[in-house]
C-alpha cells in the first residue's frame, strides 16, 4: 500500500521556524502544497508522488483534521489498499457517511448509507471499506475502465502468487462475494456484474487493464493474459494474446524505465535493448504479430486501433 507523504500542520511549521510570510511564499512558488486547511506537504514530494500516494495523503490529512474518523470508500479506499488506479481525482476523497449527516466538506465526496462492521478495515492508519466492499462499490459506480482497473488490481493482490500462477477458483469466489455486496444496492448491480465478469487479476498494471478494455471496445472478444512463451533464453510471459487474430500485445509504461525499484540500476538504454531482444525471441518462436502500446495509445479505442493498424492488426470481422 502507498505510504502517505509527511504532513505538517501550521503550528508544526511555525515551531520549526517557518513564518507566515515564508509559508505564503513557499505556497506561491510550489515548494509547499496545502492538502487541507492548515495541513501541508512538500511541493517536490507531491509533484513526484504517484496518484495513489496523493489520494492516500489526502485521506490521511482528512482523518487527521476530523473530530470523527472518516470511513473512506471507492477509489480512495482502493488507493489505501494499494491498488493501482486509472485517472483518479487527486483533489478530493470519497467517504461513507450515515444518512443523518448532510452537508458537504471541502474536497470530500460523501456517499450516504450505513456499513457493516465486517466491511470496515484499517489501512495506512485510517479506516476504509474492505477490499470486497471497495471492489463492489467501484464496480457499481465508476466508469467501466476505471472499475476494471480496480477489480483487476484487487484480484492480482489476492490471487497471483508468482509468475504464471493465478488461483482462478479462488478469484471466482472473490468475484461472487463482491457481486453479493453490489446486489444489496438498488443502483449499479448490473454494472458490477459487467465489470466483474471481465476482471482478471493476471493484468499486471493499470495500463494493461485499460488496454484490454480498449481492445474489447474495438471488437476483440477473446483474451489470453500472461501468455507463456518458451525460448532458447528461458520462459517469458507476454501481457495479452489475441487468438482471434494471432497477435501478441504488451503494455509499455515508461515508469519501468525510470522507477529505481524496477530498473535495478540499469540505464533506460539497457532496458530498452533487453526488451528488444526479448521481443525478437518471442517473434521468432511464435511467428505472431507483436505490438507494444503505451499510455498515449489507450485514451480511446480509436487511439489504440490506430496503433494496432500500424502493425497490421485489426479486430476480427
Amino acid at each position: 500500500m502507498p505510504t502517505p507523504l509527511d504532513i505538517r500542520s501550521w503550528p508544526e511549521l511555525r515551531e520549526s521556524g517557518v513564518s507566515r510570510h515564508a509559508l505564503d511564499r513557499m505556497l506561491r512558488e510550489g515548494r509547499c502544497m496545502r492538502v487541507r486547511p492548515g495541513l501541508f506537504v512538500q511541493g517536490e514530494a507531491w509533484g513526484s508522488a504517484t496518484p495513489e500516494c496523493r489520494v492516500a495523503t489526502l485521506a490521511t490529512a482528512l482523518d487527521r483534521s476530523s473530530q470523527r474518523r472518516p470511513l473512506f470508500s471507492g477509489e480512495t479506499a482502493a488507493a489505501l489498499h494499494g491498488l493501482g488506479l486509472y485517472l483518479p481525482a487527486t483533489d478530493r476523497v470519497h467517504v461513507i457517511s450515515p444518512e443523518h449527516r448532510p452537508g458537504s466538506v471541502l474536497g470530500v465526496v460523501r456517499h450516504r448509507g450505513d456499513i457493516a462492521v465486517a466491511d470496515v478495515v484499517e489501512r495506512a492508519a485510517v479506516l476504509c471499506t474492505s477490499l470486497e466492499r471497495t471492489v463492489a462499490d467501484s464496480a457499481r459506480t465508476l466508469t467501466f475502465d476505471r472499475a476494471v482497473t480496480i477489480a483487476d488490481a484487487a484480484l492480482r493482490l489476492r490471487f497471483v502468487t508468482g509468475p504464471g500462477r493465478y488461483d482462478i477458483e479462488a478469484a471466482a469466489a472473490f468475484k461472487e462475494s463482491c457481486l453479493a455486496i453490489a446486489r444489496q444496492s438498488a443502483h449499479g448491480a448490473w454494472r458490477a456484474e459487467r465489470v466483474l465478469s471481465f476482471a482478471d487479476g493476471r493484468a499486471q498494471l493499470p495500463g494493461e487493464s485499460v488496454g484490454r478494455v480498449r481492445m474489447r471496445e474495438l471488437g476483440f472478444t477473446r483474451f489470453i493474459l500472461q501468455v507463456p512463451i518458451v525460448t532458447a533464453r528461458g520462459r517469458f510471459f507476454v501481457d495479452i494474446g489475441l487468438p482471434e487474430v494471432d497477435a501478441l500485445t504488451e503494455f509499455d509504461g515508461t515508469i519501468k524505465y525510470v522507477d529505481g525499484s524496477l530498473t535495478r540500476g540499469r540505464s533506460a538504454a539497457d532496458i530498452l535493448d533487453t526488451e528488444k531482444q526479448r521481443e525478437d525471441l518471442v517473434r521468432g518462436v511464435t511467428q505472431s504479430r507483436f505490438v507494444r502500446y503505451g499510455w498515449p495509445h489507450i485514451g480511446t479505442a480509436r487511439d489504440l486501433g490506430r496503433r494496432f493498424a500500424q502493425f497490421g492488426i485489426s479486430p476480427p470481422r
